[in-house]
């Protein structure tokens, strides 16, 4: 199945052109799979991450959003606040494993905030700012999205 996907780079250097976005990039090439169809790098605003995540789940049609950047402990890493204030049912398990997974590489995987949830009948999903981040992140969640995605979207059972 080809999926819908929003890419979303959060990174107020990206933004404003003072950063190359190469984790946004990657998430590209990672989903060559799919269909990215949607690609937007904002400023961190929880109000504009709000809206775009509104924008690409309701009107772009978006079956999955991926975010990168936003999701540590500064002050503007916002990231995960904005998610929980669109999604209507979090998805707990992926960013789990995405610690989980990570956490072997670096100990500092445990400080990530990233959030994971179902805003009807899209999935979004937060990973870290780093191109290294996004890789093992993703790795550790691509081969059960598109079961996620098949049954979030065709409402398909689990078993």
């Amino acid at each position: 199945m080809s999926w819908k996907v929003g890419i979303v780079t959060v990174s107020d250097r990206c933004a404003n052109g003072d950063r190359e976005d190469s984790s946004g990039q990657l998430l590209i090439r990672l989903c060559q799979n799919w269909q990215v169809t949607e690609y937007k790098v904002i400023p961190d605003e929880q109000q504009q991450i709000e809206q775009t995540l509104i924008q690409l789940a309701d009107q772009a049609g978006c079956d999955l959003i991926l975010t990168t950047g936003g999701t540590g402990f500064a002050v503007r890493d916002v990231t995960p606040e904005a998610t929980r204030a669109v999604i209507h049912r979090e998805a707990p398990g992926l960013c789990e494993a995405m610690r989980a997974a990570t956490a072997s590489q670096t100990k500092f995987a445990i400080l990530s905030r990233a959030v994971a949830g179902i805003r009807n009948q899209t999935l979004i999903v937060n990973l870290p700012g780093s191109p290294k981040g996004v890789e093992e992140c993703f790795a550790a969640i691509a081969d059960v999205l598109p079961h996620a995605l098949e049954v979030l979207t065709k409402n398909v059972s689990h078993s």
